[in-house]
């Protein structure tokens, strides 16, 4: 079985001492946002290697096993080869059973660079000329993930001009009470004010003396240090 191959291949990249970099980096004790999450010491690099050399050879109705896992790095390289599919992908019916298999299989997109590699590629692209109801579900739902992937995936949106959706979803998270999210929308704004300045700017002035700090710091980060001056003043 190819995913097993993947798996063992995974598996001889194990790497203690980096493991317990990454335990400790990605929050993973009892009460924080990554409880109880599992590292192999496995690199990006080393991952993204992996995901090149077996996206064409094992088929997306197989990438299940590996996106549940257990093991962070074996759910990394599942959803990314999933996006790596979905990017070479040319029949817009094909691309469309993938998007639906990577939002059947979310419970695996259960980290922030797990939603970060995956969910501007591949929701991003498919939603820019559709229906959007999805992401502003995601944006309401109690799930700190989906949450993450609802503003991250307006990323293509901004790449491609467009800024209202993400100024929505912007809008109905800025009260949320975690800093992965903060960060995320700040994040987000931050992309827009390099594009079209006067949205950033509209947003800050109706928004800056309530929104959070991390967030308010995030947007501004390209800023003058005179804007910055004045947008941290409360």
């Amino acid at each position: 079985m190819i995913e097993k191959e993947i798996e063992k291949e995974i598996y001889s990249l194990r790497n203690q001492d980096k493991s317990l970099i990454l335990t400790k980096f990605f929050k993973t004790q009892k009460g924080e946002y990554s409880e109880g999450d599992l590292f192999l010491g496995v690199t990006v690099p080393q991952s993204r290697v992996i995901v090149k050399k077996y996206y064409d050879k094992i088929e997306y109705q197989k990438l299940e096993y590996l996106i549940n896992h257990k093991y962070h790095e074996i759910r990394f390289i599942g959803l990314n080869i999933l996006v790596l599919k979905y990017e070479k992908e040319t029949e817009p019916l094909e691309k469309e059973k993938l998007v639906n298999y990577y939002i059947k299989n979310l419970k695996g997109v259960n980290n922030w660079d797990l939603v970060d590699s995956t969910a501007y590629k591949i929701l991003g692209p498919h939603l820019i000329d559709k229906d959007k109801s999805i992401l502003y579900k995601f944006a309401e739902s109690k799930n700190l993930w989906e949450n993450r992937i609802s503003i991250i995936s307006t990323l293509y949106f901004i790449k491609n001009n467009q800024f209202n959706d993400t100024i929505s979803i912007s809008q109905i998270l800025i009260n949320h009470p975690h800093d992965l999210i903060h960060k995320a929308v700040g994040w987000m704004l931050r992309e827009i004010g390099k594009k079209d300045k006067k949205i950033l700017l509209d947003f800050l002035n109706k928004y800056y003396l309530t929104m959070p700090r991390t967030m308010l710091r995030y947007a501004i980060e390209k800023l003058s240090l005179v804007e910055k001056k004045f947008y941290m003043k409360k």
